[in-house]
């Protein structure tokens, strides 16, 4: 795919159109902005925040069996035992699930039971938060069938709908949950698309784990991802042209309404749970957009995909198309010059001053007024816990 000069979207209203004019051949242009673009990209940079440093092991159950305590020692949920004031119950359950979405997370926690092994906990919960799930487990009981009998156990409230399929962003317990699911006739998704419960983990750390009175500081399971090398893509996901944009928040909250309404391909997530709901409205957006003659069978290709994020890669001169929990593809190249990297580097710095708030948007051309397709992403790195 080319790159296609990027000109500044500032000061647009709610349209489908992305504001990037007809481009030319990569070999033929020149990446200079105007003023108005630098001041405006200086204004959106000039309120990023640090870089969190990014967390290093992971130390999970990779196969579907008890773990480390003999059977004989199986009890029920550790929360049960104890009682002290900030203690949760073994289990509790907000409102009841109806959606058809939930995300998932069934990890350790930084608390030690009484024998000096780590407690675990399942926490349920949908995009919007509407419902929330939570149940406390001994490691002698981390295997799929405890999980499907807990899920069961939520699915049998008076009300409670099943949903189609439920996501998870932990790698190193793909198995445990994917059986469970898949015993339930669930479908589960691999994903990074999981906003609310990361946001949630981040909140519990500090108003339920930290004053657990077994709240343990070195028991912190630290959380990475392992990123290989970007695949090649595949032609049917590939564009023509693409280029950097920018749009005002409330500009790509609007547009997001059709994907809402199922008038176009993509995908979108509830800001206030994802943690940056204080994000002002007129805040510039940072987004890639993709042209091509076939856009509305490319959008419906790229529909199929968990999209993470879309991030520049200075090292590489691409563009990398992140999907699922793991997986990176190789999605558009530019000329490595002086001009292409600062505006590479300025793109990812945007996307720091927005808490990783980011979209990709599919049309025809730069001048069309129809959006085929629209993703609203996160780069995030996932709770260190």
């Amino acid at each position: 795919m080319q790159h296609a000069q990027r000109i500044s979207a500032a000061g647009r209203t709610a349209s489908s159109r992305i504001g990037v004019r007809a481009s030319t051949p990569l070999a033929a242009r020149s990446f200079v902005q105007s003023q108005s673009q630098a001041e405006a990209r200086r204004h959106v940079c000039s309120r990023a925040a640090a870089h969190e440093e990014a967390p290093t092991v992971v130390a999970a159950v990779q196969e579907d069996a008890p773990v480390e305590v003999p059977v004989a020692a199986a009890a029920a949920p550790v929360a049960a035992v104890v009682a002290e004031e900030h203690q949760e119950p073994s289990s509790s359950a907000k409102q009841l699930p109806v959606g058809d979405v939930w995300e998932i997370d069934f990890c350790s926690r930084p608390l030690v039971d009484e024998r000096g092994k780590k407690v675990w906990e399942l926490l349920i919960c949908d995009p919007e938060r509407k419902f929330e799930y939570t149940e406390y487990f001994s490691n002698s009981k981390i295997n799929s069938a405890e999980l499907k009998k807990a899920i069961s156990r939520l699915l049998a409230m008076p009300g409670a709908t099943k949903p189609d399929r439920v996501r998870f962003f932990r790698g190193q317990m793909q198995t445990i949950i994917t059986k469970a699911l898949v015993d339930l006739a669930i479908k589960p998704v691999p994903s990074r698309r999981c906003f609310t419960v990361m946001s949630w983990l981040e909140e519990r750390l500090e108003s339920v784990y930290k004053r657990d009175p077994r709240f343990n500081d070195k028991s912190l399971a630290l959380f990475s991802l392992d990123l290989g090398a970007p695949e090649a893509l595949p032609d049917a996901l590939r564009g023509e042209k693409w280029a950097f944009v920018q749009l005002p928040l409330s500009a790509v909250l609007n547009m997001l309404k059709g994907v809402k309404d199922g008038e176009m391909f993509g995908a979108t997530f509830p800001l206030d749970t994802a943690g940056v709901a204080d994000l002002s409205k007129d805040m510039l957006i940072p987004g890639v957009a993709v042209f091509s003659r076939r856009a509305l069978p490319l959008a419906a290709w790229t529909n199929g995909l968990d999209i993470a994020a879309v991030k520049a890669d200075v090292d590489r001169s691409s563009l990398i198309l992140e999907t699922g929990i793991n997986q990176r593809w190789s999605y558009g190249k530019w000329r490595p010059s002086p001009d292409s990297i600062e505006e590479a580097q300025n793109w990812e710095e945007c996307k720091i001053g927005v808490k990783g708030i980011h979209f990709l948007a599919v049309q025809s051309d730069p001048d069309s007024d129809e959006l085929n397709g629209l993703w609203l992403l996160q780069d995030r790195v996932p709770p260190a816990i």
